[in-house]
């Protein structure tokens, strides 16, 4: 038997008083004159009998009446469990991404958690909740409740060590309580292997609630694979989490608009193609009609007005008329000038500029460049057979780029692609292994081989890059080399044409860090905004003279297509869908884990921490006793002569 206020058994020395008061209370006798002596011994005798007799039962009555109400005051319990501890602590998270929208029993598997909480715990407990999103800390379930009811589902995840870990930090200092740790989450399979890192001071109970969803379709990405100036082919990848399954329609909408409808058979992955117009801005939506998780049956995309990419060739000499055949006037707004004759005002209107095998680079010119470098353009340099070094290293220099170091008159094959490097990013649908190497009479060789994209045989590099200035080893005339007729230089110079030009994407993931270029000049003082029907924020942004780059990463949160705006002038459209790795139905078996309490049901676990502080309490008992002695006592004084 336990006590929850131990100290007020320090009031039964205070029985001390009623032992006391009945051994120093004496009656006085009154004198009575009798001529029997042997009957005054007879009465004598019998009346201090009885007397003393009625004394000590009524203190003995009393004693246990003051004894009774004295443990009752300090009320006693007999716990329930060996492991009691009458001060708990528990912390709940609360997983609430995508995949928690699964049915299960009754309801998703988030509702019947919330619904297990509200119900199960007392009103006035008070614990700390913590979603992937939220954090409550140190509040009672009452107040918590209609932030319950109203949670929704979060498009990021916490994984579930950093959940592990920030629910140890929501304990209070108490040592002496015990800490229930409860992690609510269906614990879908991530890559890594469930492992939570021992410690004896937490409690750490798993909940993973049992899905009935045996099924589920998604629509998992979408990208261009053929485009002319008309009409570009859309391919949208569908994925599938079951058994397969056939005409699976998907539906494509402009706006609110139904554009067309196209039917597939999926196995685990299918693909279908749209084949939509190319000069026209569409404000895209995919659906598809599926009971498994709702979040990932549509896809937005967006096809805004793509301005053409300005391209301007500067040449001495050489011929230009590859770049040309390169940059056709579909996509690209192309310029060629002599350099005797080059208005410098052009230079900082362009996107791309190319130095086509210039002897010498001025003064000028260089300033020009790197001005317009710095201002977020493009630079490529193509030097010519008897360049005048030092006025090439200096730009290179202030480019950041390897310098020259002497020229090669060796004959040299192209023979190395760097796939990884981000100017050939899509460029090859596989590595190219058998083709004509390309080859140089004269190259001049940089002084590191830093930021190669295609190299030599021998290592060195034929052309290297950053991310905004790319120079070639050699000229290119077909005196000194045949790489203008290699398969090499359309990916190569297309690639670096369209990345000149940083035009938004089709779409963009929710969570994801995005930088999203805006084709526009705008004053000192402007901002842009991404507007939503319903809100209206600033993002980061930094402003160059002919566009601003927007950095996106936690807003949006909800999936849907958003209007940039300079004021109230919509500059362009932008689409955010949610990360689809919460599609996945792969879950961990959490009997694997040692030492670990695991249950399908929140409210099982709730009833389990209840019961180690749930105890028989006594003081009813004592309370009972102690009236029964007082009327015991009563009756004592009453009847008994």
């Amino acid at each position: 038997m336990q006590f929850k206020n131990p100290e007020l058994l320090y009031a039964l020395f205070l029985l001390v008083i009623p032992i006391l008061i009945h051994l120093f209370q004496l009656r006085r006798f009154q004198k009575v004159q009798f001529t029997n002596v042997k009957f005054l011994k007879s009465v004598k005798l019998q009346t201090r009998k009885s007397s003393q007799l009625k004394k000590w039962i009524t203190l003995l009555t009393r004693m246990l009446l003051l004894a009774c109400a004295i443990i009752a005051f300090a009320q006693p319990f007999i716990p329930n469990t060996e492991d009691f501890n009458e001060s708990q602590e528990t912390v709940i998270y609360l997983d609430n991404s995508f995949s928690m929208q699964a049915k299960g029993a009754n309801g998703t598997l988030l509702n019947e958690a919330i619904q297990d909480i509200i119900n199960t715990l007392p009103e006035d407990e008070t614990i700390s909740l913590f979603t992937n999103d939220k954090t409550f800390r140190n509040t009672t379930v009452k107040a918590l409740k209609n932030d319950l009811i109203q949670l929704t589902h979060s498009p990021t995840q916490l994984n579930y060590d950093a959940a592990y870990l920030k629910g140890k930090q929501l304990f209070s200092n108490q040592g002496a309580a015990t800490r229930n740790l409860v992690l609510v989450s269906d614990f879908q399979q991530k890559g890594n292997l469930l492992n939570f890192e021992a410690d004896s001071t937490v409690q750490l109970k798993l909940v993973q609630p049992k899905s009935t969803l045996v099924s589920n379709i998604s629509i998992d990405s979408i990208y261009v694979s053929n485009s002319t100036s008309e009409t570009l082919d859309l391919n949208v990848i569908v994925s599938n989490e079951a058994k397969p399954i056939d005409n699976v329609t998907i539906s494509l909408f402009n706006d609110d608009v139904l554009l067309t409808k196209s039917a597939v058979d999926i196995d685990k992955e299918a693909e279908a193609t749209f084949t939509i117009p190319n000069n026209k801005v569409i404000n895209g939506k995919l659906m598809i009609d599926d009971a498994g998780l709702q979040y990932d049956n549509t896809f937005y995309f967006n096809i805004n007005n793509k301005p053409k990419i300005k391209v301007l060739a500067i040449n001495e000499t050489a011929d230009d008329s590859f770049l040309n055949r390169i940059y056709t006037e579909d996509e690209f707004d192309f310029k060629s000038f002599k350099l005797n004759a080059l208005n410098f005002n052009l230079i900082p209107q362009q996107n791309l500029i190319v130095l086509n095998e210039l002897d010498k680079i001025s003064n000028a010119l260089k300033t020009a460049l790197v001005a317009f470098i710095n201002d977020g353009g493009k630079l490529l340099i193509i030097p010519s057979d008897k360049i005048d070094l030092n006025s090439y290293n200096q730009i290179l220099n202030n480019l950041n780029i390897s310098v020259f170091t002497k020229q090669n008159t060796n004959e040299k094959r192209i023979t190395s692609i760097n796939y990884n490097h981000p100017l050939l990013a899509n460029a090859f649908y596989s590595k190219v292994t058998n083709f004509q190497y390309p080859k140089v009479d004269k190259s001049y060789r940089f002084s590191s081989n830093l930021n190669n994209v295609l190299s030599y045989e021998d290592g060195s590099p034929f052309l290297v890059g950053n991310s905004n200035t790319y120079v070639f080893s050699s000229a290119l005339n077909t005196d000194n080399s045949n790489f203008k007729n290699s398969q090499l230089i359309i990916p190569v110079l297309y690639n670096l044409g369209l990345q000149s030009l940083k035009l938004s994407k089709l779409y963009y993931t929710i969570g994801q860090p995005n930088s999203i270029a805006i084709q526009i000049s705008i004053g000192q003082d402007d901002i842009l905004t991404l507007d939503s029907d319903d809100t209206s924020v600033i993002p980061l942004q930094k402003t160059y003279s002919k566009s601003v780059v927007l950095e996106t990463e936690d807003f949006p949160n909800t999936a849907g297509i958003l209007n940039v705006k300079n004021k109230e002038n919509v500059l362009e459209r932008l689409s955010f869908n949610y990360n689809r790795t919460e599609s996945n139905l792969s879950y961990y078996d959490l009997k694997t884990l040692a030492n670990t309490d695991t249950e399908s049901s929140l409210a099982t676990t709730i009833n389990n921490i209840k019961s180690n502080t749930n105890v028989n309490a006594l003081w009813k008992w004592f309370v009972i006793f102690a009236l029964a002695f007082l009327i015991v006592e009563m009756l004592l004084l009453k009847y008994l002569k």
